[in-house]
């Protein structure tokens, strides 16, 4: 959510970036905004010389009294009734503008680091940089599921019949590989000092609207039946809104922070949910780090949080290469945004595999999370996320890539220790 200052002074710089974020039809919320908050602040300067005239008015009171005069003083406590009566018509007026500049402001989207490129989706999005050689095999690559199947590591037909479409049941190895890339990428994230997080998997209201847009809120989370309290799509929810409310001094960032959960997600969209295969389904893990930080030193540990990623999908030997995300890609909250892609030898091409995001100091306004400093006054910190690994994904890259022509999987090095010393998968079927 933008500072209202910042839109009253730079009208046309909001307008500009709505455009740049092809969302037209969110061009009129500009002055919508600038109307409604010209009558708030007109409204409790109206509110204040009333309640200056209310003080005044009942101190005239006392001295009537006191001389005697009653009659003036009932004339005065008419008075001081008029203005009360004016006072609660004037805050309920406060009050419902208060909510719709709030409820408009909520969607007017953040603004756009001028590094973005420019487009209207991700077709637009652009390559950065690869890293590693994207080879192809002499042999044919199975479709993943396959893989799994080849290991008896996967059941889609017993969580059919228990979940529906988009959950799957992981079993023997494969199951075992799926938590050992999770404890590498703890262990990873720790080494590279983060500190450990396993935090709440169901968060309040109050909360989601604070991490994330209405449109992903919409698309996304699961409410629970009754109460106020939602499942979370990523750990980054809960973590961030760790900090709700909150004061932080200044020597207390930047906070470097790495959690594991369960993430739940509607996948509501026309790209649906997969009826065979793990790449988008319901419910799967994940290794998320996240930063809150100084203003000034968001764009450094943006770099540093995609390097992450890239570094620990290359320490098992997965090519990958990194998209700049362009303006219509970007969810509104975000200042910029950055895709690791992981190269799968079966379809010959990337898939995405994680996502870096600097949401500039967009949560932390919602959510009122504030730095303290007595020199310059209080402010926003800015925060940040990206994916570590969502093995359902990381599998699908895994198990392609480490892929032998006898039907083993290679299992590189650094899991090794995670495996029991399992240098590879061997195919029960």
């Amino acid at each position: 959510m933008l500072d209202i200052k910042f839109v009253r002074s730079n009208p046309d710089i909001v307008r500009e970036n709505i455009k740049k974020k092809f969302q037209d039809e969110k061009l009129p919320l500009v002055d919508e905004v600038i109307a409604l908050d010209e009558q708030l602040r007109a409204a409790k300067t109206r509110g204040d010389e009333l309640r200056a005239l209310r003080n005044n008015v009942s101190r005239e009171i006392g001295g009537f009294m006191k001389k005697g005069l009653k009659a003036e003083a009932e004339e005065a406590k008419k008075k001081v009734a008029e203005i009360a009566d004016e006072l609660a018509a004037l805050e309920k007026q406060e009050e419902e503008s208060q909510a719709e500049l709030t409820k408009r402001m909520m969607v007017i989207p953040n603004i756009i680091d001028p590094s973005v490129p420019i487009g209207p989706d991700d077709s637009c999005n652009v390559e950065i940089e690869k890293f590693g050689e994207p080879a192809v095999p002499d042999f044919e690559v199975p479709y993943h599921v396959d893989i799994m199947e080849s290991m008896a590591g996967i059941d889609i037909d017993a969580a059919r019949r228990t979940s529906g479409n988009g959950f799957y049941y992981l079993k023997g190895d494969i199951a075992r590989l799926h938590s050992s890339i999770l404890s590498y990428a703890r262990d990873f994230m720790i080494n590279k000092g983060f500190e450990y997080f396993i935090p709440p998997f169901m968060i309040h209201g109050d909360v989601v609207k604070g991490v994330m847009s209405f449109a992903e809120m919409e698309g996304m989370m699961y409410k629970i039946e009754g109460e106020d309290l939602y499942l979370i799509g990523t750990s980054e929810h809960s973590m961030v809104g760790r900090f709700i409310g909150q004061m932080l001094d200044r020597d207390q960032l930047p906070q470097t922070l790495t959690s594991y959960s369960p993430c739940f997600r509607k996948e509501v969209g026309a790209h649906g949910i997969e009826e065979r295969g793990v790449y988008r389904i319901h419910q799967f893990e994940k290794q998320e780090m996240v930063v809150i930080c100084e203003p000034e030193d968001s764009a450094m540990w943006f770099d540093k949080l995609w390097q992450n990623t890239v570094e620990f999908f290359r320490s098992l030997d997965i090519p990958v290469r990194t998209l700049e995300c362009c303006s219509g890609d970007l969810a509104d909250l975000k200042v910029k945004s950055l895709d690791v892609e992981a190269w799968s030898p079966r379809q010959k091409k990337y898939f995405e595999v994680g996502s870096c995001s600097n949401l500039g100091d967009a949560q932390a306004r919602r959510l009122q999370i504030r730095v303290r400093d007595k020199e310059k006054g209080n402010y926003f910190p800015h925060t940040l996320n990206n994916t570590v690994v969502a093995p359902p994904r990381m599998l699908i890259a895994f198990l392609e890539n480490n892929l032998q022509a006898d039907g083993t999987v290679r299992i590189p090095a650094p899991l090794r220790m995670y495996m029991g010393g399992q240098e590879k998968l061997v195919p029960k079927k």
